[in-house]
């Protein structure tokens, strides 16, 4: 599989797109913030422009993994747990840790989307796609961010913004 060089997530499509060499290699719904767009610390946004993948974390984690402050806590995500625990926003089988590159914008201060821990995640797959439910973060199917997380290297390109995406306007800028 060819490792992806460009991520795009609309807002408005609900929908993450990866590029490779220019062309479109795979696309995921996604659930983006209940709250909207927006950078600032505590706004439960999610964060608009460009970023990077800053860290990967997760790799050889069981399907369902649940992570807390980026750790397993040696739990798998089932509906009993979801059902014990119902006020929890899971985190679970990977995390692709986001970092912003717009120096007042989406980094630094109180636009930091690294330090805001915004992160590509697994949730539980009784949670819906394509609705904007998320406390900031861009959440996906366990399957889907497992498979994205084996073909993104550290430091890929990932833009996020709120229009409809333009294919062809993005895979130029994918080049």
């Amino acid at each position: 599989m060819t490792d992806l060089t460009f991520l795009h997530v609309s807002i408005a499509d609900q929908q993450l797109y990866g590029f490779a060499n220019g062309a479109l290699v795979c696309q995921y719904p996604v659930s983006t913030a209940r709250n909207g767009v927006g950078e600032r610390n505590g706004s439960g946004c999610t964060p608009r422009g460009r970023h990077r993948v800053r860290a990967k974390i997760g790799s050889g984690l069981p399907v369902g993994a649940v992570l807390r402050g980026r750790r397993w806590t040696g739990e798998q995500w089932s509906p009993e747990l979801g059902e014990r625990f119902p006020q929890r926003d899971w985190i679970l089988s990977r995390i692709l840790w986001l970092s912003g590159c717009e120096p007042g914008v989406n980094r630094l201060g109180e636009v930091d989307t690294f330090r805001r821990y915004i992160y590509l995640h697994g949730t539980p797959d009784t949670e819906p796609m394509g609705v904007p439910l998320s406390h900031g973060c861009i959440r996906m199917r366990n399957a889907d961010i497992v498979q994205l997380f084996d073909r993104v290297p550290a430091y890929c390109e990932v833009w996020i913004d709120e229009a409809p995406a333009d294919l062809s306007a993005l895979a130029d800028h994918s080049r």
